[in-house]
């Protein structure tokens, strides 16, 4: 995928203009592609698609605290947090 001006960047940088704003909820059946952390949170659970489970790559690695303004990037399908507020951006566009 190219980025053929500004606007495009913007929009990319953006979270294409659809995310959800979370807490304690759990989520599933999500198409994420970044989680930023608004606020200090913890990681209950998480699933993502491209992480691998291969030896040394472990997702629950990620069940932890994650200081405000921490942004994962990968294809998480579901999380739950036990504390703290993320913006969950989806991967289509609207």
């Amino acid at each position: 995928m190219g980025i053929d001006n500004n606007n495009a960047l913007l929009r990319e940088q953006l979270g294409k203009n659809r995310c959800d704003v979370i807490t304690t909820t759990a989520m599933s059946g999500k198409d994420y592609y970044a989680v930023h952390f608004v606020t200090e949170s913890v990681i209950s659970s998480i699933a993502a698609g491209n992480a691998t489970t291969a030896a040394g790559s472990a997702i629950a690695s990620l069940h932890t605290t994650m200081v405000a303004g921490t942004t994962l990037f990968l294809n998480v399908t579901a999380i739950t947090l036990t504390s703290g507020i993320a913006i969950c951006y989806y991967e289509e566009s609207l």
